[in-house]
């Protein structure tokens, strides 16, 4: 999760997400062991909050709210990438 700063998440040479404060990302990485799928850069100083999977597996089970933030944000993600391609 970043803390505060920019962080621009890119694939190949795409750029499709510019993110800011209070926005994860490599939530992928925590959900299935494969390699990643993007690059993300830092475009400013940035602060990030490291969560491990044993922190994620406990936040997603004991707070709906965080699980569904996380849901929420892969569908989006999922939806930005198939406009990308289209």
């Amino acid at each position: 999760m970043i803390k505060s700063g920019y962080v621009r998440i890119q694939v190949g040479n795409k750029t499709v997400a510019d993110l800011a404060a209070d926005t994860i990302f490599g939530e992928m990485a925590l959900i299935d062991n494969e390699p990643r799928s993007a690059t993300a850069t830092a475009l400013t100083d940035v602060e990030l909050v490291p969560v491990s999977e044993k922190q994620f597996l406990f936040l997603v089970s004991q707070t709906p709210h965080f699980a569904l933030k996380v849901m929420r944000t892969l569908a989006h993600r999922l939806r930005t990438m198939n406009k990308v391609v289209d």
